[in-house]
């Protein structure tokens, strides 16, 4: 069957006009309100985001080939709602029975939380399992899936998989006698010698606030462990705690030295990403989904050649590793536990078997999946971005990930303050916990 010939179903006009007063994912909510999808239809039904063509393409390359058996039995049919109500439209499906078969996960980890003790998600854990094909995920990929939902099963597959880290201009360093850094003192010190040659040691969007706010979650982990956030969100420690505080201060601190360089709150994503690819700074913390940028030959004046990657830095005595590489999945992907079947189980078991390989090969985006046949000309910043997903053992989420929708928003509004330092790390962490505690 042809992409021209799927046919599409149009939920969202229908979704539009219902309201969303009582979104509760009751299991009393029966089967009276389905949609058409569900288990033994006939299709494969997927839904996604309008603006997110990737997963469908994907799929559709997937459906003329290593998934073809399946496609022939359960035709894949899909659907798309816009991303800017994709967490109330997708409630309000889950609770009339009326998901599809996959579709994109929920925005926030605290809905797909909802959305798993409602039984409303299928547990992959088991069912990649039984298939044969757990071993398809790769190692970090899964942790970060694990973690982000957090009771130890896998709920969602990873389409896109992005680790962070300090990406640095080789040339910058050689120049200055800089070694990449493997500890805390090892950056600071590195930073301290490329500013008194008169080189900014990082490029950094203060007035974004996450890239600040990516930092202090990243000393937690390596100061108190992969799981201390966690703690934080059970209720079994608070942001205000000392050694907690340790960490933001220790960020403060980058600021007052003026590592960040002047004017750092009105530097936005755009304007730190020029300042490193036109070699006005040596370190870059961000993540791989940059490589867009890093390849684009317009952009990068320093030459992709000329980048390489660091694991943030382990902290001297402290619980965590460097092995622990900070990361997203991007859009995951869950599968209807109600609608699952065997023609679902072929559809993940091929999705397992060869999503990897036609992302990267197909639309150049790194995912979760293990590749077997990555192409031949494979960019150098992209194949570092492989190998270190391949070899990394385990991972950390970032600083927000956890946090309510007010306490991200007041910690991110607030990165500026850290990294131009008028704010301590005591001052930004009562902030932030102040916020978390409201709920």
């Amino acid at each position: 069957m042809t992409t021209a010939m799927r046919r599409a179903r149009r939920l969202a006009p229908a979704i539009a006009l219902i309201g969303v007063g009582a979104l509760a994912l009751s299991a009393c909510s029966g089967g009276s309100g389905s949609s058409e999808s569900g288990a033994g239809d006939g299709e494969f039904t997927y839904l996604g985001q309008t603006e997110n063509t990737t997963i469908i393409n994907t799929l559709e390359s997937l459906a003329g080939d290593q998934c073809k058996a399946a496609d022939e039995a359960a035709p894949l049919t899909s659907d798309d709602i816009s991303g800017t109500q994709w967490d109330q439209q997708l409630q309000l499906l889950a609770s009339q029975d009326g998901l599809s078969d996959m579709q994109m996960a929920a925005g926030t980890p605290a809905l797909m939380s909802e959305f798993i003790d409602g039984g409303k998600v299928l547990d992959l854990s088991k069912a990649l399992d039984d298939l044969g094909v757990s071993d398809r995920l790769v190692p970090a990929a899964e942790s970060t899936v694990k973690a982000l939902y957090g009771d130890g099963a896998l709920y969602a597959l990873p389409t896109e998989f992005n680790i962070e880290g300090f990406w640095y201009n080789k040339e910058l360093l050689a120049d200055n006698g800089v070694e990449v850094p493997e500890t805390w003192d090892d950056l600071v010190d590195a930073a301290s010698t490329l500013k008194d040659a008169g080189v900014q040691p990082f490029a950094t969007a203060g007035k974004d606030g996450w890239p600040v706010t990516r930092l202090v979650g990243d000393y937690i982990f390596r100061t108190l462990g992969a799981d201390a956030l966690q703690k934080v969100a059970d209720g079994d420690a608070k942001l205000t705690d000392p050694e907690y505080v340790a960490a933001a201060d220790a960020v403060a601190e980058l600021g007052k030295d003026g590592f960040f360089g002047d004017a750092v709150g009105s530097i936005d994503y755009n304007a730190s990403m020029n300042l490193f690819l036109t070699g006005k700074a040596a370190f870059f913390y961000m993540g791989s989904w940059a490589l867009a940028n890093f390849n684009d030959e317009e952009q990068n004046q320093i030459g992709a050649d000329n980048i390489g990657f660091a694991r943030f830095p382990d902290v001297e005595g402290g619980k965590g590793s460097i092995d622990e590489i900070p990361a997203n999945v991007g859009i995951p992907v869950m599968f209807a536990e109600k609608n699952y079947d065997d023609d679902s189980a072929a559809w993940l078991k091929c999705i397992a078997e060869g999503y990897g390989d036609t992302a990267l090969n197909e639309s150049g985006v790194v995912s979760g999946f293990v590749v077997d046949n990555p192409p031949a000309d494979l960019p150098e910043t992209t194949k570092i971005v492989q190998e270190e997903i391949a070899n990394a053992p385990s991972s950390v989420l970032w600083f927000e990930a956890l946090f309510t929708p007010k306490a991200t928003g007041i910690s991110q509004n607030n990165g500026a303050g850290l990294a131009n330092g008028s704010l301590s790390g005591e001052e930004f962490m009562k902030l932030v916990q102040a916020a978390n505690d409201e709920g």
